[in-house]
Formats: C-alpha cells, sequence, structure tokens
C-alpha cells in the first residue's frame, strides 16, 4: 500500500491501521494519505501508535499490566471479580468494589481473583470509612493476608491507621514498598497527604505495637504514601464536580513541586478519571499530562458488572444530563454527595429528604407524625421501629462500635435509620428488587451518556453487546486513531471534520 490514497473511506481506514506510520502527502496539488511517502512530497507524518503505546509506560510496568488503563472501582461489588478477571485476563488492571461489602464477599472475592490472576493484574479497593472504622481495618487485614499487592484508596479525607499500615507492612528488606497505592482524590490538600509520607503520627504506634519493624518505620517515613494519583473530576458516586481540565494540570504541578522536594527514586503517576467515555475526552486527558486512563460509570454498564440488567439499560438510555447529586450513605452525617443516575429513579429527592429530616431534628421521636407515617408509607415500607431493628442486626455483625454510639445519641439512631435506605437502595438496584425500581440509587456520572451518544448505531449500543474488554479497547483505538488526526493538523494539514469520529468497529 505505497500507493498514495484519495478520498473520505480511504483515509479513515488508513488513520485506524494503528501500526502503520501515516504520511500527508502533496500528489499534484491533491492532498493524499500514504503509508510510503516515496516520491512524493511529504506535508506531515503521524507515527504508528497502537493502544499500548497511550499513557506512561511506567503505569503498565508498575503495576504489571498492559496498558494505561485503569478501571477504577465501584462499590457494593458492582465492579465484580468477573469485571476484574475478564479485564486482567486481557492485560488491564481493574479494581474489584470492596467497598460497602461484608468480610465474607471481600475475601469471597479476592479468592476468586486470584484463582483466575493468579500473576495478576488486580487491584482492590479500600475505601475511607470514617463512621465504620472496623469496615476500613478489617480489609486491610484481608489484604494483607492474602497477599493483595495493588490497592486503590478511595474517598479519604485524611490518612488513616489502616492505610498507613499496609503501606507500612508492604516494605520490604531492601526497603522497596511491595504493596502498591493508588490512591483516587479530587482535591489538593487530600493529594498531598498521598505526594507525601505517612506522618509519624500514624507510624509511631504501629512500631511501638511491634506491628512493623523500625527498618519499615524508617523508610515509611521518607518514601510517598502512593505510588500513583487518580484525579477524580466529575464522576460517579463519590465526587466534588471538578472540571477535568482544572483539576489535572493542578495536581500534576503539585506533584511536580513535591517531586523537586523529596526527590523520590519513583516518580508519582498522576492518571484522570471522572468523565473519561469517550476517545474524545481520553485523548484530552492524555494531552494534558495524564499517565493513564481511569474509567468507571462505563465500565458498570458492561455486562460483567456485579449490577441488574434493568439497571444497564438504564444506563445504555442515560444522556449527560440525567445525573444528580444526593447524600452518601457511608458519610450521611457529614453531609457528603454522591453522583447518581437520576432517570428512571426519585432516589435523589427521597434521600435528599432524608437528609433534611435529620438536619432539622435531633431525634426520631420529633420527627411529626404525620411527615413520619409519610416516610413509613413511601419510602422505608416499614415502621421506623421495625427499621432500628433491622440495623440493630446488622450493626452488631458489621460494626458494634455504631450501635453504642446510637444508645446515648438519639440524633445517631436516627441517622442510621435514615442510612438504612440509602444503603439499601444500592442493594435494590443491584438486585433489581420489584416494586423498588423508583428508589434505585445507582452511581453514574456524565461519562455515561457521552459514552452512549458516542456508540449510537454501532454494535457497542445494545446493553447486552458492552463486554469490558470490547469497551475498553475501542476507547483506546480511538483515542490512538484521533491521536494521529490530531497530530498532521498540527502540522497544518486540515483533514475534513467527518474524520475527527472514531465509530467503534465489531
Amino acid at each position: 500500500m505505497s500507493n498514495a490514497q484519495f478520498g473520505l473511506d480511504a483515509w479513515r481506514a488508513q488513520l485506524a491501521q494503528l501500526e502503520q506510520p501515516l504520511y500527508a502527502i502533496n500528489q499534484g496539488g491533491a492532498l493524499g494519505l500514504a503509508f510510503d511517502p516515496a516520491g512524493h512530497s511529504v506535508l506531515a507524518q503521524a507515527p504508528a501508535m497502537t493502544t499500548e503505546s497511550l499513557g506512561d509506560p511506567r503505569f503498565a510496568q508498575r503495576f504489571g499490566c498492559r496498558y494505561a488503563y485503569f478501571a477504577g472501582s465501584m462499590a457494593n461489588g458492582i465492579s465484580s471479580a468477573e469485571l476484574v478477571i475478564a479485564l486482567g485476563k486481557a492485560g488491564y488492571l481493574a479494581s474489584f468494589g470492596a467497598g460497602g461489602l461484608p468480610p465474607v464477599q471481600v475475601e469471597a472475592g479476592i479468592k476468586q481473583i486470584q484463582a483466575a490472576l493468579p500473576n495478576g493484574p488486580y487491584a482492590a479497593n479500600l475505601i475511607h470509612s470514617p463512621n465504620e472504622k472496623a469496615l476500613e481495618t478489617g480489609a486491610v487485614e484481608l489484604y494483607l493476608q492474602y497477599g493483595v499487592t495493588i490497592i486503590e484508596a478511595s474517598a479519604y479525607l485524611d490518612l488513616t491507621e489502616a492505610v498507613v499500615r499496609y503501606r507500612a507492612k508492604g516494605i520490604d528488606a531492601q526497603g522497596i514498598p511491595q504493596n502498591r497505592i493508588i490512591a483516587k482524590v479530587s482535591r489538593r490538600e487530600v493529594a498531598e497527604r498521598f505526594l507525601r509520607p505517612a506522618p509519624e503520627r500514624l507510624l509511631k504506634p504501629l512500631l511501638d505495637s511491634g506491628d512493623i519493624s523500625e527498618a519499615q518505620y524508617q523508610r515509611a517515613l521518607v518514601i510517598p504514601m502512593a505510588d500513583a494519583l487518580s484525579v477524580e473530576a466529575d464522576s460517579g458516586g463519590h465526587t466534588d464536580n471538578r472540571p477535568l481540565v482544572n483539576l489535572l494540570p493542578s495536581l500534576i504541578a503539585l506533584r511536580n513541586q513535591i517531586q523537586g522536594e523529596m526527590n523520590y527514586p519513583e516518580e508519582i503517576l498522576i492518571g484522570a478519571g471522572g468523565g473519561i467515555g469517550t476517545p474524545e475526552s481520553a485523548l484530552a486527558a492524555l494531552m494534558m499530562g495524564a499517565a493513564y486512563l481511569v474509567t468507571g460509570s462505563i465500565n458498570q454498564a458492561c455486562i460483567e458488572s456485579g449490577t441488574s440488567d434493568h439497571v444497564r439499560k438504564l444506563l445504555s438510555e442515560a444522556a449527560m444530563a440525567d445525573v444528580i447529586m444526593a447524600p452518601a450513605s457511608d458519610m450521611f452525617e457529614q453531609g457528603v454527595k454522591l453522583q447518581v443516575l437520576r432517570r428512571g429513579s426519585l432516589f435523589a429527592m427521597r434521600a435528599q429528604k432524608l437528609y433534611d429530616l435529620y438536619q432539622s431534628y435531633n431525634s426520631m421521636e420529633e420527627i411529626p407524625l404525620a411527615e413520619r407515617q409519610k416516610l413509613e408509607a413511601q419510602l422505608f415500607k416499614k415502621g421506623l421501629d421495625e427499621v432500628w431493628a433491622d440495623c440493630v442486626n446488622f450493626f452488631n455483625q458489621r460494626d458494634p462500635a455504631e450501635l453504642k454510639k446510637a444508645e446515648s445519641n438519639p440524633k445517631k439512631r436516627m441517622a442510621l435509620v435514615f442510612r438504612w435506605y440509602l444503603g439499601q437502595s444500592s442493594h435494590w438496584a443491584k438486585a433489581h428488587t420489584p416494586g423498588r425500581e423508583m428508589d434505585y440509587q445507582i452511581w453514574t456520572g456524565p461519562a455515561m451518556g457521552a459514552f452512549n451518544d458516542w456508540v449510537r448505531g454501532s454494535y457497542l449500543e445494545a446493553p447486552q453487546n458492552r463486554l469490558a474488554v470490547k469497551v475498553a479497547e475501542q476507547v483506546l483505538k480511538g483515542t490512538a486513531y484521533l491521536a494521529r488526526l490530531r497530530m498532521l493538523e498540527l502540522q497544518g494539514v486540515r483533514l475534513p471534520a467527518s474524520l475527527a469520529f472514531y465509530h467503534p468497529q465489531q
């Protein structure tokens, strides 16, 4: 194929042959594209660009995968073992959604993943649980017990002894951290905590108790807490709704500043997530300096995710504006919110109502009778006393300390009852519980709607065709395709605008 090609169809095919260098040539005053420019005047060139060459190669080296593409975790097992395994077998790193799961399910998930991926790559989520510290501590214990060497730390407001313990205990005899941390952050102050070493106030108790050695203690004081930072912009679930174009450069600059101060042997990698659902958004993130891409919402719509077919169908129909912020179950009392699907559910409005009541009253007994009866009929569909009994059973197994707090604090008791609804709503969505459709809590961001716009008319439009590996593959192929097109344009070659769209190929 040494001859120049002319016309849109030929050019589109040439741009998509990623393994071939491409040249824009002048042939008798006409613009053409060729793989072999011999005998022609070259106007511009775009190198071969495989999907494995996108991003920073150090991400793949550091985490044992093939691509600078990370499928971030979605709690309650929505990032299922099946999802992690499917992506891992194809060379993609994915994080198991351990957040919110009881320890027995986390353990089962780890065993399933390790049996299928004995050499990786895989990661597991460690979510900050300020209201249920036993869950975070227990998850770290499991990860250490089973030798999970990559975790994704998410929703952290500050460092905890649990996450510091995981990092420090993984330091080997040569002083090299074997327990890798990818921290998902959206604020500079939180990012800085992971970019710097663990504080002495959290390390010293571990040393004094004999949990870590003197050598591990000394080394932990000089190495960063994280190996990579995933910059979380306008994502599904926990998010600050920050624009990626502002947040990513800010945190890259912060990393550069701290790297200059600390001179770490391994530079901390900065990835981009929140809004990554199309080749265009992926390319934009890489051009701003992201070392790797992080996806979330679009993976939940894949058939391997741990949710229901009903939810997958709703997600496949979502538009970019079909999202809304709602109170979060795990940080309800702090007023933290997360982003959910608005289409087809009243969850966000009902959850906000509960938070407003929590702010207005000091106990369930203070809530006016008419309001209480409405809650019992519409939201809980049983008496609040029955809900409290469910909470007692639940927290006796999960975290008894929460019940002790509620014994002398009626407002805490009210919070636990309200959190019952917020917690159950995500489980109802996963299980497609009949009669609860209007209460489904489905975490997603605008990336889901952008993805749906992109794949419309292609084989990926149908929910049953959305295999996680195929989705990742098509996002990366489209990113490389667009990168080659933009390289030619940056050298002054203007190609027809209709070429600036990569249609997913089966």
